[in-house]
């Protein structure tokens, strides 16, 4: 099976999805004879042309609507935003159209639309440019919110994103592009808000979504190998639809959880999912659910620093002892 990295699965999956479909569009700003900022979109102008690649000015309420508008007419469009940070800029084209107007409309209007980019931090380009929206974003019905943690997974939930009838949002994360996994060369899809078991385990759920689940593994290695320990890593992988059905199983065998998560702590996504376990699986726990969140500080632009701020395989080793 070829080993490729994140940002060519991506690709991959948008090479295949203009080739299957005519109505896939891709806009956003230099994406095509630039290839985009973080060249998920290389080769992609010059194979496919001006139809179907488009760049923009620098105006992301503009290119958003844009793309908004495009999908009420029938196109399939992909909306790259430079950064997910930047979506603020179009934050009435986002949620108050793309994620209602299938609503507004009583049903009769599909948003056939996806809004990709990076986001979260750990690149050092300072506070504007590293948020991580998904929760501020998931909150608002009718919108799709997936988070991809590897490249098999990247490919997949992309392709199925550009095939669904509504608005879907892809975060991507800064510091998985040049990471590598193996991906079949054959098509595949994966289904929104279907979880996967990234590593199965007895004494403890590690819940995360994104690159957070890469550091859960590696805390899980860690707990394993010096600790004997044996963390299960479940990859929510979609926020919104969330697969409920995944977390409850999980702590109801292990009967312990610890959620990471590079949100903020406050109001972030693992504080809904701690909600739900509370709620849902109380008699099945033996501790309290904790969470390892990035601090709550607008990210730091030093390197050094910045890697405090966010979650690590340490901290989650640390959460994890404090339980068992």
């Amino acid at each position: 099976m070829p080993v490729i990295t994140y940002r060519k699965a991506l690709n991959d999956a948008l090479a295949e999805e203009l080739t299957r479909d005519e109505n896939v569009v891709i806009l956003g700003e230099e994406v095509a004879q630039y290839n985009g900022a973080y060249k998920v979109t290389e080769g992609l102008w010059k194979r496919f042309g001006d139809k179907r690649v488009w760049d923009t000015p620098i105006s992301e309420a503009a290119f958003v609507g844009l793309g908004v508008g495009a999908s009420m007419m029938g196109l399939r469009p992909v909306v790259e935003l430079m950064f997910w940070s930047f979506a603020f800029v179009a934050y009435d084209q986002v949620v108050n159209n793309a994620g209602c107007i299938r609503y507004m409309s009583g049903g009769l209007v599909n948003l056939p639309m996806v809004i990709r980019g990076p986001a979260n931090g750990g690149t050092n380009v300072g506070a504007t440019h590293s948020h991580t929206p998904e929760s501020i974003l998931a909150h608002n019905p009718g919108i799709k919110v997936v988070c991809p943690a590897t490249a098999y997974d990247a490919k997949g939930l992309m392709k199925t994103a550009i095939r669904d009838d509504d608005p879907v949002f892809v975060m991507e994360n800064t510091l998985l592009y040049g990471e590598t996994w193996e991906v079949p060369e054959e098509e595949y899809l994966i289904p929104l808000g279907v979880a996967d078991v990234k590593r199965e385990g007895a004494d403890v759920s590690l819940i995360a979504h994104g690159r957070a689940t890469i550091t859960s593994l590696k805390a899980a290695e860690l707990l394993a190998q010096e600790h004997n320990i044996h963390a299960e890593v479940v990859d929510l992988r979609s926020i919104r639809p969330l697969d409920e059905d995944a977390i409850l199983r999980s702590v109801r065998k292990t009967h312990r959880a610890v959620l990471v998560d590079e949100n903020k702590p406050f109001c972030a996504v693992s504080a809904q999912i701690a909600t739900i376990i509370q709620q849902k699986a109380f008699d099945d726990l033996d501790a309290p659910v904790l969470r390892v969140c990035s601090l709550d500080a607008p990210a730091i632009y030093s390197p050094r620093l910045e890697k405090l701020q966010l979650p690590t395989p340490e901290r989650v080793v640390e959460k994890v002892l404090s339980l068992v």
